[in-house]
């Protein structure tokens, strides 16, 4: 006669070790992992590394280092899925997003508030108590308006692109936070280099996807600017701004590093120029790519010539 107990154990080690189980599991946490935006999170990653180790006097304390940025990933990552879990209806009706968890019901709105409140209420917490509490209240003031100024306004206005980025630049001050140093002038200049940056390479991002937002009733451009005109040229007058900024750090930075930012800046300004000669698409994406690769050039040379 069978053991009910023994049967029963053994029918809960099928379930738990059964492949179509851990595929299931598997899937949903990648689905899981999607909502956080990994690649975005790299970038702020970065950035928030940036502004500790330029904000860090004296020896690199590698243990509040890692703790910056776990706090600050935390926070990200629930920002991430709380912005995805808002905007999942209008997220189905682009191409470019419909492949998501939430429109594809692969991950249950229920189940993506959770999740997002969650990384979101214990990043806040973390940095409060593992790294110092101005980077728990910038870490906070960061999601708060990304969610309920940044993304309600995208579809009412096409200065959502301004107002989101505020929050988009905050990690840089997140970091000089958590190496415990004042918000001081040049804490201020790397947030306005991030702060500049996002302008080419959001609306150059707008004007790949104009369909696209259009369709879902995402106001990203401006209405009267049917031939993209006005964006091209914001774009052009905004990556000068950018280089300028650059090359201008407080107190200099020598020869060397002018020319080196000069040099990245003629890269971008390439492609920027490419752009505002013509409408199209395939130029978009290409000074999309080239902001990408721009900016951590830009912050390497700015870690390199720290003095």
């Amino acid at each position: 006669m069978l053991n009910p107990a023994k049967s029963g154990n053994r029918a809960t080690t099928n379930v738990i070790t059964n492949p179509t189980f851990r595929q299931i599991l598997t899937s949903k946490l990648g689905d899981y992992y999607i909502l956080t935006k990994p690649e975005v999170n790299l970038l702020i990653l970065m950035t928030t590394s940036t502004g500790y180790y330029l904000a860090n006097n004296g020896p690199l304390n590698l243990r509040s280092l890692i703790s910056t940025l776990v706090g600050t990933l935390l926070v990200a990552s629930g920002t991430a899925t709380l912005n995805q879990w808002m905007e999942r209806v209008w997220d189905g009706q682009m191409r470019r997003t419909a492949s998501r968890p939430l429109p594809t019901g692969r991950v249950s709105a229920g189940e993506a508030f959770a999740l997002g409140m969650l990384l979101s209420l214990s990043g806040s917490l973390y940095l409060a108590l593992a790294v110092n509490r101005l980077s728990a209240l910038l870490g906070l003031s960061t999601l708060l308006s990304y969610l309920l100024i940044y993304t309600p306004l995208k579809r009412k206005t096409s200065l959502c692109t301004l107002l989101g980025a505020f929050p988009g630049a905050m990690p840089t001050l997140i970091g000089w936070a958590g190496a415990a140093a004042p918000l001081n002038r040049d804490a201020w200049f790397l947030f306005a280099i991030l702060f500049l940056w996002q302008f080419p390479h959001f609306l150059a991002i707008a004007l790949m996807y104009r369909d696209d937002y259009s369709r879902a009733g995402y106001r990203m451009l401006p209405r009267f600017d049917v031939d993209s005109r006005f964006t091209r040229a914001e774009i052009l007058v905004f990556t000068f701004l950018l280089i300028s900024a650059t090359l201008l750090p407080p107190g200099g930075r020598g020869l060397a590093y002018t020319s080196a930012m000069g040099l990245a800046g003629g890269f971008m300004l390439y492609h920027v120029a490419m752009l505002v000669r013509s409408t199209s698409k395939v130029l978009a994406s290409r000074v999309v790519h080239a902001s990408v690769i721009y900016l951590p050039v830009v912050l390497g040379l700015m870690i390199a010539s720290k003095r």
